[in-house]
């Protein structure tokens, strides 16, 4: 029997929880999620059936990802998925119910931890009560162990209860974090025939038994990291003779936060990360950087992408270094299909324990279900993104982050009363 099917919801999130898996680092949540599915009849594509290999971005270096594989062997996974998975992980399961005669459905649920570090002290209840990740610089602040629960939720009470005669494709996609995982899950052909997609978060600030039948609207974001190289020398006695990396990132960063916002809508630049290894009296033969753009639409992102390029290229030249970039992620955006938000919030509606449900709300970050969203709406299909409130204490990303566990519950019953519904 699966190691998760006899398990509540909840112990499967404070599972996970506890095992935190940064992204494309997943194996353990991959191998779980693929065995207890393929248990209850679903058809399940892992690693490079899931995701397309090529379109992967940000993925950690070879011997990162032999690392994950092999804690995840020593935490329990099964064997067998862990070498199905090719090293890649990322899990779609297709099942059909009753008659087959309804639409197909894709259901899309993240599945990766962030690297940060946990609060480790009694104020925080998943280390007050022995359920705080036990990987450092990687935690669950996000809630995405709380939607990989929700997607196995949705199969249980599916195979209990039916109400359902079409097709479901559960997507557990990787590396949502930095918008890594979206892009290479919606090349598939798996997406090819879905008529529904419907995304979901927890939390998001709202309290437990609201519902927003539709975020929307979420910033395009792209993601690059930035290497400039050039000459060391010493800093005393022949500073001359050295080509500076570190000032070339130093002019880069104050002259991209220099960009023009545009007209035609919100735009954002942000530099998150600086690394320069050097010691003081050596001129900077190196210096890393990575460069966060934003945008209101598809469009205004890429006016922001081109510029900081345009940036980072003239900082090398002014400095005579030379200059790499590669994209470490990217996001699109999306707006909710009006008739698919009117099915989804009378379905949340009769959700027991949902109080509220709001229509519409603009999403205000980025995410990269945004990718599988536009793929089948691009089809002629139709796609949401749905949020479940679970009164976090914290905000998203910090270490004190956490969710109330009924929104479990809450979040299988409005994905379930919706497709009951379509």
């Amino acid at each position: 029997m699966a190691q998760t099917s006899t398990k509540s919801l909840t112990d499967i999130r404070r599972d996970l929880h506890e095992h935190a898996e940064a992204g494309w680092k997943e194996f353990r949540t991959t191998a779980l999620v693929a065995e207890e599915l393929e248990e209850r009849g679903f058809e399940v594509s892992l690693g490079p059936g899931a995701v397309d290999p090529d379109e992967r971005l940000g993925v950690p270096s070879d011997e990162e990802i032999a690392a994950a594989v092999e804690r995840a062997r020593e935490e329990g996974a099964p064997e067998e998925y862990l070498d199905r998975m090719e090293g890649i992980t990322g899990a779609v399961a297709v099942k059909t119910y009753g008659d087959g005669s309804g639409p197909v459905v894709g259901v899309r649920v993240d599945m990766d931890a962030l690297e940060r570090s946990e609060a480790t002290d009694d104020d925080h209840r998943p280390a007050r009560e022995g359920f705080a990740s036990v990987h450092p610089d990687e935690m669950h602040a996000c809630a995405h162990d709380g939607h990989t629960a929700i997607g196995l939720g949705i199969a249980r009470r599916l195979d209990e209860e039916g109400g359902f005669d079409g097709t479901l494709k559960l997507f557990f996609q990787p590396a949502e974090e930095g918008g890594r995982g979206g892009k290479p899950m919606s090349e598939t052909d798996h997406l090819a025939d879905v008529e529904y997609m419907l995304a979901l978060h927890l939390g998001l600030g709202k309290e437990t038994g609201t519902v927003v039948a539709s975020y929307e609207r979420p910033l395009a974001n792209a993601k690059v990291d930035v290497t400039y190289e050039g000459e060391p020398a010493h800093a005393g006695g022949e500073p001359n003779a050295g080509r500076n990396a570190l000032q070339a990132a130093s002019t880069a960063i104050q002259n991209l936060y220099g960009i023009p916002r545009h007209a035609d809508g919100p735009t954002r630049i942000n530099v998150g990360q600086v690394h320069s290894p050097n010691p003081q009296n050596i001129i900077a033969e190196r210096a890393t950087m990575r460069v966060e753009v934003r945008g209101r639409t598809a469009e205004l992102n890429e006016y922001m992408l081109d510029e900081a390029h345009r940036v980072v290229d003239a900082a090398a030249d002014m400095h005579d270094v030379d200059v790499t970039t590669s994209l470490y992620g990217k996001t699109t955006t999306f707006v909710g299909d009006e008739d698919l938000v009117d099915t989804v919030g009378e379905a949340a509606g009769r959700v027991d324990g949902v109080t509220e449900v709001v229509d519409h709300q603009d999403f205000g970050g980025s995410e990269d279900a945004s990718f599988l969203i536009r793929r089948v709406q691009e089809q002629g299909g139709k796609g949401i993104y749905l949020g479940i409130g679970a009164s976090n204490v914290a905000g998203h990303h910090t270490a004190y982050f956490d969710i109330d566990e009924d929104a479990l519950d809450i979040g299988v019953g409005a994905v379930v009363e919706t497709l009951a519904s379509l």
